[in-house]
Formats: C-alpha cells, structure tokens, sequence
C-alpha cells in the first residue's frame, strides 16, 4: 500500500537570520518563526494525516508543537530525522564553513560526499542515514499518511532521493521555513506531490539547500 508523508521544514531560527549551521545544535525559533509554525498548523488542521512525528531537535520540537495544538495529534519524536551534524562546524556562517571545509556542501560543483568534518558525519552518511529512516517509517506506516517536522537537510535529501540524484552530484534545492512539501511511497519507489509550497506563509524567503 501507498505510504504517504508531508514534510515540513521547521520554522525560521536566529541561526537561520544569522546564516550559521545549525546542524545537531540548536537556536530557538523567532518570532517570525513560531507565526511560520502556526500557519503550517493552520493548514494542516484542513488535511487529514494519521501520526505527527518530529526531529527530537529543538527547533523542529518547537515547530511541532505548534502543529500539534492545531491538530490535535500528539508529537512523537524521532532522532533519525535530526539535521547532518556538521560537527567542529557548527555555529559557523555558511561563508565560513565554505571556507573551511569547502567539499561540505554540492551545491555548485561535484564535490566528494565521504569528506567528514571533524566530529560530524559526511553527506553519504546522512543520506544513508534519512533515506532509510523514511523507508522504514513509510512501512511501519503502510497506507497512512504521515507528517514530518524535520530540517532543510533532510528535505534536500529526500528530494535527490526521490529524484535519484547521486549523492556527490552537484543540485541546488529550494526549501522554505515552513513549507508544504508532499511526497509518497510504494512499493519501493517514491513520487513527489509537492514541492516548497508557500500559500500560507505571506512574504516566504526561499532557502537553497544543497
């Protein structure tokens, strides 16, 4: 039976304004962000979905939460769908970390997906890492529909998962705070939906996503 997730980015961070890599730490959602939240909500309490699950990470926590209060399902945590821990890079600015680890990211030239930072996990570990965390939940879910509350990394994966990008080809994906992204699994093979949908978010900042 079809599986089928919507998958929603969480609401904009101070790190987020400040351009710094989050990753496996943390900053709390801005005003901004937590209006983001309450607007993804709103437009999920018009849909129907079975089970609320988020990234045990604060932001997307804070972010569910919200979703939860307009949908009445309770938020189940699940620490596979965590953004890439980007290890001795985090706190930095995207600038910075382009400079110092410069095959971090593919976003405009094919880079090596095995480099790691130190203390992090390299981009084939976490593609490894989300792909299977999703096909085990669209089985553990078969026929349901699920929504997920997770971060820009994820979704960019999911994204070239979908589209079977290889993992070290270069690709730039647009994914917004908050946005409205569907896709849907059978039978071993995925289908997108929808893609950065932004209708309930007035004024929506796109954020490219590599």
């Amino acid at each position: 039976m079809t599986t089928r997730f919507i998958v929603v980015r969480h609401g904009e961070t101070q790190w987020n304004v400040e351009r710094r890599i989050q990753g496996a730490r943390d900053s709390a959602l801005t005003a901004a962000g937590l209006a983001q939240a309450d607007a993804i909500g709103k437009r999920l309490a018009r849909e129907r979905f079975d089970v609320l699950i988020s990234s045990d990470l604060g932001r997307a926590r804070q972010t569910a939460e919200r979703v939860a209060l307009h949908t009445g399902l309770p938020v189940h945590a699940d620490k596979r769908l965590q953004e890439r821990n980007f290890g001795a890079g985090e706190g930095m600015t995207y600038d910075e970390i382009d400079r110092a680890f410069p095959d971090v990211f593919s976003r405009d030239r094919d880079s090596n997906p095995d480099i790691v930072i130190p203390g992090g996990e390299s981009r084939r570990q976490f593609h490894d890492r989300v792909k299977a965390a999703f096909e085990d939940l669209a089985r553990q879910h078969d026929g349901k529909r699920v929504c997920v509350i997770t971060h820009g990394g994820v979704l960019s994966t999911l994204y070239r998962v979908v589209h079977d990008i290889p993992v070290a080809h270069a690709h730039r994906v647009t994914i917004s705070n908050a946005s409205y992204n569907a896709m849907a699994f059978d039978a071993d093979a995925w289908t997108l939906e929808a893609w950065d949908e932004t209708d309930h978010l007035p004024g929506a900042a796109p954020f490219v996503e590599s």
